[in-house]
């Protein structure tokens, strides 16, 4: 059989097997040689091989023989090694591999659930530390009620929210109180990274029964960033046996992700459907208020740490304003502040404040331009962008111009005659009269406000 008969064979099993697959498995594959009976493939990786062999060892055999070839076996190597690679790998086992649990909460007596892996919990992410705002209170209130240990009351659990909003320190919290409350239960947390590699490791040392078995005997299953698992076939398929199994037996699941099931590309439908089966909480970019609730609660840490150091009237409004996208790097700053005002002996300034934090400051100064705001409020008000910027002026499109002009003023730095060009050559006067008039309605159209409101988290987002 030559290489060219073997392309045209790889395109039978893409329909057998599907895009995915084909793509992850069958398309690597290249045709070495058929010698009794034993059809020889080389392969990138020995995983690979191995999971071929297992998978669709039999598939590749029957479609050969459907084409004349006598084949008895599927053989894998390694291309540009010597060493054969026939379907066995030695690899560290599952509890070999692993990080320390994240929490036992078994009896010694049960071996199976004390080598669960999970990760390590980090001491500092506890409902104590959790400073809860507007933006995050229904999030922190549904992690509480699961922390209890008590009946399932919303299964899954999926939090979801960008990066530095606390999805982390939430299912932390949880694992920790958990812990403290119910040491009977054996909970689990990992990363959804660290669940495909730990079935990845089955796969290759043939000892899937053991990973099920581990798997579907917790408690509570804590599974971080999820979406690290679309467009992973293999991977989902056992994450979505795993996630039936634990539901039917009523054990708890808390998800965490940094987007909304329906918005995670790649993710299997049923996985999607499932997810949203539970109670979905959206944490909320952090509001003004909540962040310096963060920065006071940072500071009255660092007070032991810092004895004597001086704070000025000012700067911590000052980083809350102007810090606003993520809280690791409000509470960085905040650290490199005091760290350096003890280093050098001086009072926190604003003078030191921005000298100090110049870089972080700089970064934080996210540039919107006019052409992403037009193009945003345009979505929202699904209206074309051209019918906004043009010359028609029913309310249908009047409104989302002016709404779109007041937020060219709020969140750049560009002036009212150029404000008025990109929106159709406008004078600068009429760009003065759709601020004005959104500036009216903010305070008396809670539908106005709201819709404010969300366009500009969605922008600085």
């Amino acid at each position: 059989m030559t290489q060219e008969q073997w392309g045209s064979l790889q395109q039978d099993l893409l329909k057998t097997v599907g895009q995915n697959n084909y793509k992850a498995w069958i398309e690597p594959l290249k045709f070495a040689e058929l010698e009794n009976g034993v059809a020889t493939f080389t392969v990138p990786t020995n995983f690979i091989g191995n999971y071929v062999s297992q998978n669709f060892g039999d598939l590749i055999i029957h479609q050969l023989s459907q084409v004349g070839q006598n084949v008895q076996r599927v053989h894998f190597r390694v291309a540009n090694k010597n060493a054969a690679h026939s379907g066995s790998v030695t690899s560290p086992t599952i509890d070999q591999a692993a990080a320390a649990p994240a929490t036992r909460g078994a009896s010694a007596s049960n071996s199976a659930k004390d080598d669960l892996p999970g990760a390590p919990l980090d001491s500092r992410f506890t409902f104590d530390s959790f400073v809860v705002g507007k933006p995050n209170e229904l999030a922190n209130a549904a992690a509480r009620r699961v922390a209890e240990g008590g009946p399932v009351s919303f299964n899954p659990l999926f939090l979801y929210g960008g990066v530095g909003l606390g999805k982390t320190h939430l299912m932390h919290a949880i694992a920790w109180e958990l812990q403290t409350q119910r040491p009977d239960l054996n909970v689990l947390y990992l990363s959804a990274e660290q669940f495909m590699y730990r079935f990845v490791q089955a796969l290759r040392d043939r000892k899937m029964m053991d990973f099920k078995e581990m798997f579907r005997s917790v408690d509570v299953l804590m599974v971080d960033d999820v979406q690290f698992i679309a467009g992973k076939d293999s991977t989902q398929e056992e994450f979505f046996h795993t996630f039936n199994a634990l539901v039917d037996q009523n054990k708890q699941i808390i998800i965490s992700a940094d987007r909304a099931p329906g918005e995670i590309k790649d993710l299997e439908d049923r996985i999607r459907s499932r997810l949203q089966c539970g109670l979905v909480v959206d944490l909320h970019p952090t509001d003004y208020e909540l962040r310096l609730g963060i920065l006071q609660s940072k500071v009255d840490q660092y007070r032991s740490q810092y004895p004597g150091l001086q704070l000025a009237d000012g700067v911590l409004e000052f980083l809350a304003h102007r810090i606003s996208t993520n809280v690791r790097v409000l509470e960085g700053a905040l650290t490199r502040l005091f760290a350096f005002a003890s280093l050098v002996g001086r009072e926190i300034t604003m003078e030191l404040t921005q000298d100090c934090l110049s870089d972080v400051l700089r970064a934080s100064e996210r540039k919107i331009s006019v052409e992403e705001i037009q193009r945003r409020v345009a979505e929202h008000y699904n209206i074309r962008l051209s019918d906004m910027i043009g010359p028609k002026r029913v309310r249908t499109f009047a409104r989302p111009r002016q709404v779109a002009m007041f937020l060219c003023k709020q969140l750049t730095s560009r002036s009212l005659p150029e404000i008025g060009r990109r929106f159709g050559g406008r004078d600068h006067t009429t760009v003065m009269h759709g601020v004005k008039r959104i500036e009216e309605l903010r305070s008396s159209d809670g539908q106005i406000a709201e819709d404010l409101e969300l366009l500009r988290r969605a922008l600085e987002a």
